[in-house]
């Protein structure tokens, strides 16, 4: 599985490859992570050297604190961040917005018909890609115009497979 980790304005990528390998930028250290009694303190050996660290999540992302530092990270599956990059962040309530794959992949399901009235966060499109389900969800209030795939379909990435007007 891989993530996007943001600290302090960078952003890493972070792929746990099994149970005591990570790869942190493309760059694999052997770990072991354990939590320490019924506190919010981890320990960490990272390729035979011992840390420990303060976790405390809260809603949208993490407090660390780390060798006397507080170091706040956000985590994103990197799949979730490009659903999330494909919407295009916030839509214009009166702009036509155009639903496009953020990912090659097959059509689950559509919950929606040509000229339905949705509701912001509704499900428009499920699509599977790399075995995973995808809800799209549509990004403002509307109606469902210009439908132009069906359950079944094949799609490539960025192609547009309908609108919300």
């Amino acid at each position: 599985m891989k993530y996007v980790t943001t600290i302090e304005g960078c952003e890493y990528m972070v792929e746990i490859i099994d149970d005591h390998r990570v790869g942190v930028d493309g760059v694999t250290y052997q770990v072991d992570f354990m939590p320490v009694g019924d506190q919010p303190v981890y320990s960490l050996l990272v390729d035979g050297k011992s840390f420990d660290a303060r976790v405390y999540p809260e809603e949208d992302n993490w407090q660390v604190v780390f060798r006397g530092a507080r170091f706040t990270a956000t985590v994103e599956d990197e799949r979730e961040k490009r659903l999330r990059a494909a919407l295009g962040g916030r839509v214009a309530e009166h702009e036509e917005f155009h639903l496009k794959a953020p990912m090659p992949g097959m059509i689950v399901s559509i919950p929606v018909i040509d000229g339905q009235a949705i509701q912001k966060g509704e499900v428009l499109v499920v699509l599977e890609s790399m075995k995973m389900q995808n809800e799209l969800r549509s990004p403002r209030a509307g109606k469902v115009t210009r439908l132009r795939v069906k359950a079944g379909d094949r799609v490539e990435q960025k192609e547009t497979m309908l609108s919300v007007v």
